[in-house]
């Protein structure tokens, strides 16, 4: 557990310094800082419920398929 709270905490502050350097506003960065990883929580919650979904992995399976079977261009086997 240590470990992971040293993480968040560097993540934190890198997330500051690096919003600051390029903002150059306190305010900013602190609201960046807070916002970003509420929103990666908020997506990763997503992210986990449809994960391993059957409908998602069919669909994926589909998608890699198709690609598969689409015909190469001469431009992409370095013809």
């Amino acid at each position: 557990m240590a470990k992971t709270a040293s993480f968040g905490v560097m993540h934190l502050g890198i997330a500051f310094s690096v919003s600051y350097i390029l903002t150059g506003s306190v305010a900013i960065s602190g609201a960046i800082t807070l916002i970003e990883p509420l929103c990666n929580t908020v997506a990763h919650y997503f992210f986990d419920k449809y994960w391993g979904h059957p409908e998602v992995v069919a669909r994926l399976q589909t998608w890699r398929r198709r690609l598969r079977a689409q015909p190469k261009s001469p431009a992409s086997v370095g013809i």
